[in-house]
């Protein structure tokens, strides 16, 4: 503790019949029993101390000596008094804690709007999660140092909120040329994650009480921040072609989708199901916010272009290096239609969603020399591997009584199961077992979706494999197993 803390603490009146002593070993006592200074903290020394509250030593000494005497604090000769763990009895009453009531707008901010997605709040096997040992610690440690280095000019203050115009630069020429974009810098704006994105879209494209489509089943933080902003949210299904516009009847001030791997399904959005998208959004003056969810992932086929290529006029794309590299990061990005990039930059400002201006410098750095492109390629390869590892032990292991949805690309894999029953044993049994799996039924709107797990792969290794297998083994009764056997034998 610095001593100048002590005036905030105490307060020492001389007018006060009291004397000094007695008021500081009265403040530093209320302060010890309330908290506000915790067990373990070291005071100021008697010298520092008198200093600090313009009082004689003697004066600090005396006070110190009761707290010493009633076991608040310890104290030793040539070291600094240290608070005990006590209990010292007061007859100051506790402080009543204020009801808080919530309004519409703060519950639905406030709401966890993942809580009951998944089987435990992390773990292995957790949806959308990169593994951690592929981040590429000591180029990133470069790359940040250097930028650390850096004298930034009016950017070290709230110039360029809206990313680095380098940076912005920078993703303009890698997304034209690794997903299709058409777009210039000027059109990029860097934010500090895709939720971010989502949360500044809502604000600005749309008011309170608009519609908002969602895929469903699809993904909870886009619903989270479309209900947030105060928008009347609405499911968009999703079938084995993606998104589905034709199913939806009426206007919506927005329309999120994943289309190029739907999240949590992994299906791609099919061609005539974007352009009738785009058609529907311009019919009713709608925008499109495009999550190109794990996007640089891709296993099999032909890489899709966004759909942002095909309708750039209506589709706002969000990005983010979440997969890539690290979530903690925070790194996001919105390609968006030129009409609505001076909005959006002042809206970054107001709102605070801007990103970290060392950690854009550092991940500009990665785009510049092909770091990034090269990491995308490396771990591409292994996350490859662990999707076909786990795929490949579900279907030996459990056959026809869990149909297992291979991926194009992404970080996660869907098992479906035959009944809720048998999703929630898993649930349980895999919560217990530290996997962070999440239940497909609970994607939707409402009443529960279909049963089934949402298995992310990213860290998937022989040993992690094989205890999940093991685990889920003992939560699908024979029953069930038998009565898959025997429907996929006489379909």
């Amino acid at each position: 503790m610095e001593p100048l803390a002590l005036t905030a603490l105490v307060s020492l009146d001389r007018r006060d019949a009291a004397p000094l002593s007695e008021q500081l070993y009265r403040g530093l006592r209320d302060a010890i029993r309330t908290g506000r200074v915790p067990a373990g903290a070291r005071l100021p020394s008697s010298r520092a101390a008198a200093a600090a509250l313009s009082v004689s030593r003697n004066t600090v000494v005396a006070a110190y000596d009761l707290l010493r005497a009633e076991g608040a604090i310890a104290a030793r000769h040539g070291a600094a008094p240290r608070v005990l763990e006590i209990s010292i009895g007061s007859t100051i009453p506790p402080v009543a804690q204020r009801a808080v009531m919530l309004g519409p707008r703060g519950a639905a901010v406030a709401a966890p709007a993942r809580a009951e997605l998944y089987a435990a709040p992390s773990g292995w096997f957790m949806p959308g999660a990169p593994d951690e040992r592929l981040f590429p610690r000591a180029a990133w440690a470069r790359a940040l140092r250097k930028a650390a280095l850096l004298s930034h000019g009016p950017m070290s203050g709230y110039a360029d909120y809206a990313g680095r115009p380098s940076l912005r630069a920078a993703l303009a020429a890698r997304l034209a040329a690794d997903r299709g974009l058409m777009v210039s810098a000027g059109q990029v704006i860097v934010v500090s994650s895709a939720q971010a994105a989502f949360n500044l879209l809502a604000q600005v494209l749309a008011e309170p009480g608009n519609r908002a489509l969602v895929e469903t089943p699809g993904y909870a933080g886009a619903r989270a921040a479309f209900a947030a902003a105060g928008l009347a949210v609405s499911p968009l299904p999703v079938d084995a072609a993606g998104a589905d516009i034709g199913r939806v009847t009426g206007a919506a001030r927005l329309a999120y989708v994943t289309p190029s791997n739907q999240y949590p399904l992994g299906v791609r959005m099919a061609l005539h199901r974007r352009e009738a998208l785009a058609d529907w959004a311009r019919r009713h003056d709608a925008w499109i916010v495009e999550d190109d969810y794990d996007g640089e992932f891709h296993w099999r086929g032909r890489a899709v272009a966004p759909l942002q290529s095909i309708a750039p006029d209506v589709v706002v794309y969000v990005g983010s290096a979440a997969k890539s590299l690290m979530p903690a990061l925070r790194l996001g990005w919105i390609a968006a239609p030129e009409p609505l990039v001076a909005p959006l930059r002042e809206g970054v400002r107001n709102l605070g969603l801007g990103a970290n201006l060392h950690a854009q410098a550092a991940f500009e750095a990665f785009v510049d020399d092909g770091a990034w492109r090269a990491h995308i390629r490396r771990i591409s390869s292994a996350y490859a591997a662990h999707g076909k590892l786990l795929a490949d032990a579900l279907e030996d292991r459990f056959g026809a009584a869990m149909n297992v949805s291979r991926p194009d690309g992404g970080l996660q894999l869907v098992a479906r199961l035959t009944t809720l029953e048998t999703e929630a044993a898993a649930m349980a049994a895999l919560g217990s077992a530290g996997f962070a799996v999440a239940a497909l039924s609970r994607y939707g709107f409402g009443a529960p979706g279909p049963p089934g797990l949402v298995i992310g792969f990213a860290d998937a290794d022989p040993t992690l494999v094989r205890r999940f297998c093991n685990t889920l083994d003992r939560t699908i009764p024979e029953t069930e197993r038998a009565r898959s056997t025997r429907a996929a034998r006489d379909p």
